[in-house]
């Protein structure tokens, strides 16, 4: 069992940055590999950013290249989602999520609560 709690949201003017942070709970932290999806008001949650499911690069969203960087630190059982240059149609709430990788929902067994982004313009 693992549990996540995200944090780091906030309200940021475009332009500005934002680091997330996904605390993991359990002993078996690096054998999970991490995502991020987001929600955003009236839509469906989408895919950001994860650890490729077959130990290739981090995959990225194209909306997100170049501007958004996750990494991962072990020893704390922490991934964060570095934002930067954040545009208004980034406001969601943000999730991260412990599992097999990849860019697809059902990859992934556990699931943070979610932490609120908004940019204004």
């Amino acid at each position: 069992q693992v549990q996540l709690v995200e944090s780091g949201g906030g309200l940021v003017q475009a332009g500005g940055s934002l680091r997330l942070s996904c605390v993991a709970s359990g002993r078996t932290f690096s054998s999970y590999r991490m995502g991020w999806f987001r929600q955003a008001p009236g839509k469906e949650r989408e895919f950001v950013v994860a650890d490729s499911w077959n130990g290739g690069s981090t995959r990225y969203t194209d909306a997100v290249k170049g501007r958004f960087t996750h990494s991962r630190d072990n020893a704390k059982n922490t991934v964060y989602l570095q934002m930067n240059s954040l545009k208004p149609e980034d406001t969601a709430v943000y999730y991260c999520a412990a599992g097999r990788g990849g860019s697809s929902e059902n990859n992934y067994d556990y699931w943070g609560q979610g932490t609120q982004v908004t940019v204004s313009s």
